[in-house]
C-alpha cells in the first residue's frame, strides 16, 4: 500500500511540473519554461532541425516573439507511467493562437515527454512532438487531423 501512495504522490509532483511548464509556455515564459528541463535535454520540436541539444531560452523567446498574445493549448489522450525516478507522459495537445503576421493557428500534435527525477526533482530530459503526414506520395503535413 505504501508504494502506491509514493506512486501517487509522484506521479502528482510529475503532473505539476507539467503544467507549470505548459503554464510558462502558453504565457510565453522563456526562461521560465527552460527551468523544467534537465540541462542536457534532448527536443525533436515540430520546427526545424531534427533535434535541438540543452537549453536555449533565448531562442526560445524569439520564437515566442513570433505569437501576437498567449498560445492556447490543451491536451487530451493523455498518460503516465512513472517509476522511481524516470516517467514517460504522452498525450494529444492542441495549440491555438495568432502569429505576428495574423494567421491563426490551431493544430492538434502528438507530445512525448520523458521525466528524470534528478536530487529529489522532476525535469523534462527528453520531448518528442510531431504530425502525421500525408502518405499519398506528397509528403505534406496533415495540420488539419482532430482527434
Amino acid at each position: 500500500m505504501t508504494e502506491k501512495v509514493e506512486m501517487k504522490g509522484e506521479k502528482a509532483a510529475i503532473e505539476a511540473v507539467l503544467a507549470a511548464w505548459g503554464d510558462a509556455i502558453g504565457a510565453k515564459r522563456a526562461v521560465e519554461a527552460e527551468s523544467y528541463l534537465t540541462e542536457d535535454v534532448v527536443q525533436y520540436t515540430l520546427a526545424p532541425p531534427l533535434q535541438y541539444k540543452g537549453r536555449d531560452a533565448e531562442d526560445l523567446q524569439q520564437w515566442f516573439d513570433t505569437w501576437d498574445g498567449p498560445i492556447g493549448g490543451d491536451v487530451r489522450d493523455t498518460e503516465l507511467i512513472a517509476g522511481a525516478d524516470v516517467a514517460l507522459w504522452r498525450g494529444l495537445v492542441h495549440m491555438t493562437g495568432t502569429k505576428t503576421d495574423g494567421v491563426k493557428v490551431d493544430l492538434w500534435f502528438r507530445q512525448t515527454v520523458g521525466l528524470r527525477k534528478i536530487s529529489g526533482d522532476w525535469k523534462i530530459a527528453h520531448v518528442h512532438g510531431s504530425v502525421p503526414f500525408a502518405m499519398d506520395g506528397s509528403g505534406l503535413a496533415e495540420l488539419g487531423l482532430k482527434p
